[in-house]
Formats: C-alpha cells, sequence, structure tokens
C-alpha cells in the first residue's frame, strides 16, 4: 500500500526507487501556509516527503478560500489557524508523513530549534524571508523563494556557499510593498510558483541538485510574458550574509512589544515582548462588554469597541479596522495586561499542535 500510492512518481525515472527512498527521510520546513504554503504542502505531503513542518501566524478568513487550497468553510466559520487546519487536513490526505504544524510567528530561536533539510519561503513578508535567508546561510540549508501578485510571480533556489543570497538581490524584486489585499491575485499565479517551488524542493530532496535551475525566474500569466535571469554577478562583496564576514543581521532578536500593519487588511498585528501564557477561557470572560464572534482552544475572535480583536493564547493579537499603531496598542494594553502572565520563552510553547 504504501510503495503503491507513490507507484508513478517512482516510475519517473528521475526519481525512481532510490529518490523515493530518500525523501521519505527528509524534513521540510515551510514558512507561511497562506496560497503558496498550502499548496507546497499538499504536494510534498502527497509525494511522501518524510516530515513537514508548517509555521504560520494567521488563521483562516473568508478570503482565503478562492486560492488556499488546504481550507474549507468549517475552517473560516471558526477562524481556526492555518498551521493548525493545514495539519489536520494533510495528516487526511497522508497518514504516513509526520506533519507538525507550529501556530505563532517565526523567530530565530524556533529554527534554530529544529534540524531541517530545505527551508521554503511561503510569506508575504520580507523581513521574514530576510530572516530565513540568513538562517538558511548561517546553517548552509538551502531553501527556496517564492512570491505572487496578481498574475505576476517571481522565484529562486538558493543554495549553501553558492552564488548571492536574497539580501544581495533584494532591490531587483520588484514587488513594491504590494500585497494581494491590495492588488488582488489570481489562483493560477499561486500555482505556477508552486510548481516551480516544488519541483526544485523535489529535485534537492532526491539528491538531484544537477538538475537545479540557477537562474531567477518570473512570469506574468495574465500578460502572456516570462523571463529567466542569473544572478551570479549580483553578489555583494560586503554583504552582511554572504559576504566574508557575515554577522546575520536578520537573526538579531527584537526587544519590547512590535506592532505592525498589515498592508492592504486594515489591521495592526501586536507581538507581545515575551510570548504569553494566556488564558483564553478566562480572557473571553473578561471581555462580557464584547461579542465573541468565534472561538478555538488557538483563539479568540471579538469585536470590541468598533473593532475586531484576535487574540492568540500567545499574547499575540490582530487589531482590525484601524492601521493606527498608537490607537491598536492601546486597545490591546487595555485588554491585555502583559505583566499578569509574561513567562520566559523555553517555559511556554503554544507554537506546537497537539
Amino acid at each position: 500500500m504504501k510503495r503503491e500510492r507513490y507507484s508513478r512518481q517512482i516510475l519517473f525515472s528521475p526519481i525512481g526507487e532510490r529518490g523515493q527512498d530518500e525523501l521519505g527521510g527528509k524534513h521540510v520546513i515551510i514558512i507561511g501556509a497562506g496560497a503558496l504554503g498550502s499548496s507546497v504542502a499538499d504536494m510534498l505531503a502527497r509525494s511522501g516527503v518524510g516530515k513537514l513542518t508548517i509555521i504560520d501566524r494567521d488563521y483562516v478568513e473568508w478570503s482565503n478560500l478562492q486560492r488556499q487550497q488546504l481550507y474549507t468553510e468549517h475552517d473560516a466559520e471558526n477562524s481556526l489557524p492555518k498551521a493548525a487546519a493545514a495539519q489536520r487536513r494533510l495528516k487526511q490526505v497522508n497518514s504516513q508523513v509526520e506533519i507538525e504544524g507550529m501556530v505563532g510567528e517565526v523567530t530565530p530561536g524556533m529554527l534554530s530549534s529544529m534540524e531541517a533539510d530545505l527551508l521554503i519561503d511561503a510569506t508575504d513578508n520580507f523581513d521574514v524571508r530576510l530572516m530565513v535567508n540568513d538562517h538558511a546561510r548561517m546553517r548552509a540549508i538551502p531553501w527556496i523563494f517564492g512570491a505572487c501578485l496578481g498574475s505576476y510571480g517571481i522565484t529562486h533556489t538558493f543554495l549553501p556557499d553558492e552564488g548571492p543570497c536574497l539580501r544581495c538581490i533584494q532591490d531587483v524584486i520588484p514587488m513594491d510593498g504590494d500585497s494581494c489585499e491590495t492588488q488582488g491575485i489570481i489562483s493560477p499565479a499561486v500555482t505556477m510558483v508552486t510548481s516551480y517551488q516544488t519541483t526544485e524542493a523535489l529535485k534537492i530532496l532526491t539528491g538531484a541538485n544537477d538538475a537545479l535551475r540557477k537562474t531567477l525566474v518570473s512570469f506574468d500569466l495574465w500578460e502572456n510574458s516570462r523571463s529567466e535571469i542569473s544572478i551570479q554577478r549580483l553578489r555583494k562583496k560586503d554583504c552582511p550574509t554572504c559576504g566574508p564576514s557575515p554577522s546575520f543581521p536578520a537573526l538579531k532578536g527584537v526587544t519590547g512589544v512590535k506592532a505592525s500593519i498589515l498592508c492592504g487588511r486594515d489591521a495592526v498585528h501586536i507581538r507581545p515582548s515575551s510570548p504569553l501564557n494566556l488564558h483564553l477561557e478566562s480572557f473571553t470572560e473578561r471581555m462580557k462588554e464584547g461579542q465573541i464572534l468565534s472561538a478555538n482552544r488557538f483563539l479568540v475572535n471579538v469585536a470590541i469597541e468598533g473593532h475586531r480583536m484576535v487574540v492568540f493564547s500567545d499574547g499575540r493579537a490582530l487589531i482590525h479596522g484601524t492601521s493606527d499603531i498608537p490607537q491598536a496598542e492601546a486597545i490591546y494594553r487595555k485588554y491585555i495586561d502583559e505583566q499578569e502572565c509574561v513567562q520566559d520563552e523555553e517555559s511556554i510553547d503554544h507554537s506546537r499542535i497537539r
């Protein structure tokens, strides 16, 4: 039964029996479980990779269902975290693959706590991509960059100690700070990027590095255009990530409460200075002046003071209905007392789904 499910993949001679065996012993970390991440995770789970770890800080909303293939209306109705919903669905897809979903914001410490054969970028946050870039270079792990917007997509495979890193080429990546919330997206653009990403992943995981594409590829499906460029000459001699004296700046910790505007969503994401041990049932009781829209063991979604606040058990919150950081922070401080429940990062781990 186990070999039969992979029989057509084994018949593909570049993979074969040997490649399938190698694939079954590999661990892939996917950062982001949105459109790109859910598509890559689905294909890798079906292909028979040994272990998948999926890290995501967000939850399923109705607007996701148009292109994020792992999720259902039930997930959106209940505001399930994407990592939890993805883990549940992928275990149904292939019970032979070890699936670990991690709910939370990816951090250098989280990445450093795990050994991996490959990292796949499926985030829409460039700061996170730089963190992945620095971690991958420091630990000599290959990683695959991918992004899409509208009908446009772009991807590249970065190998340890070969060519420039993402920091070197960031000036030539034309994303301009837009997001699918502002410019929209069509699902074929997602599928095209993830087809490139997953194919490159299969090459790496089965030991076929000679078959890897060495270029940065981009396309626009609506405009019927495609291009590939070599980036080898873009490596910067003084790069703090891949230069002769690397300092890996994206891995340096950030202290204090961190707030950021979510582009196009009219919302602010707030991360406490340290993970909190927030008892969601008690928090729900305190929110009687608001309207509980949905709640589960990972988060509470409540309408309060003309805004919608989604609070996670680790103390993170999304304040919807404002792009004003001071206003969002004031709402956060009013309802979440960080001093009452802060703990050391090692003593609490809400990210792992049990």
